[in-house]
C-alpha cells in the first residue's frame, strides 16, 4: 500500500471501507470486485458496506474521489528541493522497474478502471478532474523552474500537459505491453533537457 494513504486504524467507515477496497482491488482486479470481497477485507459487518453504497461502480467513485483527495495533500515531491529536483522525483515514481506485486496490482485495477471512462460519464468525470489536477501540478513545477532560472521560457500549461501525457502513457504501457522503462526515462529526460532546460543546466 502506498505510504499513508491509509491510516493504520482508521476511525471513519468511509476509511475503513474504503481501505478494504483498496486490498480488495490489488487481490480481484476490477472485473472481478465485488461487494462481498472487499467484505472480506473489511473488519466489520459486509451488510455495512451496502449500507454505505449501493453497488460496486458507487463504491469505487467514490474510491478515486479519496485518491484525489490524497494526491491533494501529498503530491510526493519534497517542497524544499528546487524544480528540476521535484521533476525527477516524479520521473523516479513513475519509471521505476523496482514495484512490488501490489503496486503492477493496483495499477493494473485503476488501468481497468480507466477504461470504463471510454462509456460511462462519471469515471470520466473523475478521471478528468484527476488528469487537470496532475497537469496542473506539472505547471506549477515548470513554472516554479522559470522563476528559479532552471527552466526555459516555456508555457507552463502547455508543457504540463505534454509531460503528463509522457507520464501517463508509461504507466498505462507497464501494465499492458512489455516495456523497457529504462529507455523510455532516457528519451522522456531528452524530450526535458532539449524543450525545459536552461542554458548551462
Amino acid at each position: 500500500m502506498p505510504p499513508g494513504l491509509f491510516p493504520e486504524e482508521p476511525s471513519e467507515t468511509r476509511i475503513e471501507i474504503l481501505k478494504a477496497t483498496y486490498s480488495a482491488l490489488c487481490e480481484h482486479g476490477y472485473a472481478d470486485l465485488t461487494i462481498e470481497r472487499i467484505g472480506q477485507h473489511f473488519p466489520k459487518s459486509t451488510s455495512l458496506v451496502y449500507h454505505h453504497y449501493e453497488g460496486k461502480d458507487e463504491l469505487l467513485l467514490d474510491f478515486l474521489s479519496y485518491l484525489l483527495e490524497d494526491a491533494e495533500e501529498n503530491l510526493g515531491t519534497d517542497a524544499a528541493a528546487n524544480a528540476h529536483e521535484r521533476l525527477q522525483m516524479i520521473f523516479d515514481q513513475v519509471f521505476t522497474q523496482e514495484k512490488s506485486s501490489e503496486e503492477i496490482a493496483f495499477q493494473q485495477a485503476m488501468a481497468w478502471m480507466r477504461a470504463q471512462a471510454t462509456t460511462d460519464e462519471e469515471y470520466r468525470h473523475h478521471f478528468t478532474q484527476h488528469d487537470r489536477f496532475f497537469r496542473d501540478q506539472l505547471a506549477d513545477i515548470i513554472r516554479d523552474g522559470i522563476e528559479e532560472g532552471e527552466f526555459k521560457e516555456v508555457d507552463p500549461e502547455q508543457m504540463g500537459i505534454a509531460l503528463h501525457t509522457i507520464l501517463s502513457g508509461t504507466m498505462a504501457q507497464q501494465v499492458t505491453s512489455d516495456v523497457d522503462l529504462s529507455t523510455l526515462r532516457a528519451e522522456a529526460e531528452a524530450y526535458v533537457e532539449a524543450r525545459l532546460l536552461a542554458e548551462g543546466r
